[in-house]
């Protein structure tokens, strides 16, 4: 229900991103990949988001820093408003550059993080839409059914199956 507890009152996810063609500034985004893995709980005094960000290894010094701090919220720009632990109380446990492999082929998606991150995308949800603050629901997407999400990484460690995901095309701009 938008505006409402989670359906499970606590939520852990995992999403990725695949940067087809950006930049910050002259820096050159594009082919870069970002994993984030994140748990928060409605029970908590403001829910504050714990999460881990994977950067792709394959990026430089500075195209790192450069995600970091667009995907932090450090950076001001469009995505801010769509990224729940930019805007709200938030714990970074840290950010790693990571070997990401993603594939976002429509209801056959999966990316992993070598061994902290595994998700893989089994189809099409057969239920109503599920509205949360995942990026993407401010726009046309679909609902899918996450057959793996596997997370397991410091103090966020989880597994489900067969809960629903979110798989939408992304368009950040800076201010």
């Amino acid at each position: 229900m938008p505006g409402g507890r989670s359906t499970y009152g606590i939520c852990e996810g995992a999403l990725s991103w695949q940067i087809v063609d950006g930049s910050a500034g002259e820096l050159d985004l594009s082919g870069l990949a970002v994993v984030l893995a994140a748990r928060y709980s409605d029970d908590e005094e403001g829910s504050p988001w714990t999460f881990m960000l994977y950067v792709d290894e394959q990026a430089g010094a500075e195209q790192r820093r450069a995600l970091e701090e667009i995907w932090t919220g450090r950076v001001q720009g469009g995505q801010i408003e769509h990224f729940p632990w930019a805007w709200k109380a938030s714990n970074l446990v840290a950010v790693t550059p990571a070997q990401i492999e993603i594939d976002h082929t429509p209801r056959r998606q999966w990316f992993r993080v070598r061994e902290a991150v595994s998700v893989r995308i089994s189809g099409r949800a057969d239920q109503q839409t599920v509205t949360c603050v995942i990026p993407g629901h401010h726009q046309q997407g679909e609902e899918v059914i996450a057959e793996e999400l596997r997370v397991d990484t410091g103090p966020l460690a989880f597994e489900h199956q067969g809960k629903c995901g979110y798989a939408a095309d992304f368009d950040y701009r800076s201010t």
